[in-house]
């Protein structure tokens, strides 16, 4: 489905964000939301205040594979302000994922600002998994650099990519060797 066909009166939001990379945390809550709303739109934005690992169609790429069973799902991408998007392809709703504490703040103004810019912007906050309260794409990155993959981070595909960006080989776990994995 293309975002220029949505049926009238359909309950559409959109959860934008970086996905340098798509986590696994990303998709808890873009299943969650997209059980709530009769299409998510889930847009990679632009921020050129960071520096992506992945170009934004490896991104996209990436969490349409991550995204492909949940049918009502749709992922684009966006360069500019949100609001711009938003007001562009008629959509109100913005769902942001909530961490620890720390990313209330930051959130909480991004949604007051939306809202200053467009007054018909609603942000509905949707708290993390206890699973996933801990996890950042920055976090797996980093990992991923020092060549450490922990299973339950990232889809499969993602750690993939994450491998060939980093030339790290397939390694096998303490557990597949007979090690306890305790030194």
């Amino acid at each position: 489905m293309s975002i220029a066909s949505f049926p009238p009166g359909t309950r559409v939001a959109c959860y934008p964000g970086s996905f340098d990379p798509v986590t696994n945390g990303h998709l808890d809550i873009i299943n969650r939301a997209s059980g709530l709303f009769d299409y998510l739109v889930v847009c990679v934005l632009h921020n050129p205040g960071k520096e992506p690992l992945f170009t934004t169609p490896e991104r996209v790429q990436m969490l349409e594979q991550s995204c492909r069973d949940i049918p009502n799902v749709v992922v684009d991408s966006y360069d500019g302000l949100l609001v711009d998007y938003l007001q562009k392809k008629g959509i109100r709703i913005v769902i942001k994922g909530l961490r620890p504490i720390s990313d209330f703040d930051f959130e909480f103004e991004q949604a007051l600002m939306n809202k200053r810019l467009n007054n018909a912007v609603e942000t509905l906050f949707m708290v993390t998994s206890t699973t996933y309260s801990y996890l950042r794409s920055s976090l797996v990155k980093e990992l991923a650099r020092f060549g450490s993959f922990p299973p339950g981070l990232v889809p499969v595909h993602v750690e993939t990519k994450l491998r060939e960006r980093f030339r790290a080989p397939e390694r096998q776990t303490p557990l597949e060797t007979g090690g306890s994995g305790l030194a």
